[in-house]
């Protein structure tokens, strides 16, 4: 296997990385990951094998990489907007979440969300983005009450008008 940067298209040299991630190809043929515009957030994931999706179907999808984090940063893996609304095809458990210890291969659990037509992915087609952001660590206080708010407890579709079913 070759050594890559895990960095911007080969096309967009204006714009610089600001962080490096080491990267590892598990497979020889796969590409690393890839920003396809300058200040693109999200770095483009690819499909290790060939895999059919039937309707309402998921299935853990390799891609054939693996990354180390450096301390303070997570990689989150976000669907891609165009099989989303063409395909339907998502990430279930949307973001994934790759912390800076993982150094296993990147896989992505993607589910065919269309009713009637199956999805077919061949080895290195776009499937996920990679989007690399700094993480706070927080030190959690437990207390007997929270300040108030404006928002209050109000959630999930309290602002629009919509009520929360409850049991």
């Amino acid at each position: 296997m070759t050594n890559q940067t895990f960095s911007t298209a080969p096309d967009s040299p204006a714009h610089t990385p600001s962080l490096t991630v080491q990267l590892r190809l598990l497979d020889d043929g796969i590409l690393a990951p890839s920003y396809a515009h300058p200040g693109d957030a999200g770095a483009d994931l690819r499909t290790r094998i060939d895999v059919t999706l039937a309707p309402g179907e998921r299935v853990l999808v390799p891609t054939g990489v693996a990354i180390a984090l450096p301390f303070g940063f997570v990689a989150l893996v976000h669907p891609r907007s165009g099989l989303a609304t063409k395909h339907g095809l998502t990430i279930v458990n949307s973001p994934g979440t790759v912390d800076a210890g993982y150094r296993g291969e990147i896989s992505v659990t993607l589910l065919n969300t269309d009713a009637h037509h199956s999805i077919i992915l061949s080895r290195g087609d776009r499937i996920a983005q990679l989007v690399i952001q700094r993480v706070e660590h927080a030190a959690f206080d437990v207390v007997t009450e929270l300040p108030d708010s404006v928002r209050g407890t109000g959630g999930f579709g309290s602002t629009g008008g919509f009520e929360t079913a409850t049991s």
